[in-house]
């Protein structure tokens, strides 16, 4: 079974946004983007909510052919451009769309048929409200969180409507220079 694995910036009083969805606290480098893309060569499938992916599908598909593209974004944009995506939505449809399947209900069974296909792992990057679902209904099997070293104070936080306790073991924790430390949870 492939494996659904949740990739989270946080602030360190546990917000992934800024009371108005600012984002613009999260550290990243380029030791950061490296790591990641160490993930991202592990995975063959990317899933979103609607609002991130509308994100996402507005800056990745393109974002290597820029002149001034940064190692990153030439990396990340073939990458993404490649893979299989998947759109948590209930207004959205997949008229139009390239390699992207659109979920609009029976979330279990919709994950679970992904997720018992071959292939790579699943990513879910960012996606707080779909993220929270998914946890809620026990789909998600690993987590990187990114803790950044800031305390926002208020905002959106990482997780909500949970009802009950999840039990992870931290398999790994990797400091960047840049004061980010990222934290991998696996689920019991």
């Amino acid at each position: 079974m492939r494996n659904l694995i949740f990739f989270m910036h946080t602030s360190l009083d546990g917000f992934v946004a800024g009371p108005n969805g600012e984002m613009n606290w999260i550290n990243v480098d380029e030791e950061i983007f490296d790591f990641v893309a160490t993930m991202t060569a592990k995975a063959d499938t990317a899933l979103y909510g609607r609002v991130t992916y509308d994100m996402m599908q507005s800056y990745w598909p393109k974002a290597g052919e820029q002149p001034n593209a940064s190692k990153h974004d030439k990396e990340h944009s073939a990458w993404y451009n490649k893979v299989s995506k998947v759109v948590l939505s209930t207004t959205m449809n997949e008229t139009g769309l390239t390699n992207t399947k659109v979920i609009n209900g029976q979330l279990t069974d919709n994950l679970n048929k992904i997720k018992n296909q071959e292939g790579e792992n699943i990513l879910i990057f960012g996606s707080p409200a779909a993220s929270n679902s998914l946890l809620s209904l026990g789909l998600i099997d690993e987590f990187w969180l990114f803790v950044n070293p800031i305390i926002l104070g208020q905002g959106r936080p990482l997780f909500t409507g949970i009802n009950e306790s999840i039990k992870l073991k931290l398999a790994e924790s990797k400091t960047f220079p840049c004061g980010v430390i990222a934290l991998h949870y696996v689920k019991l």
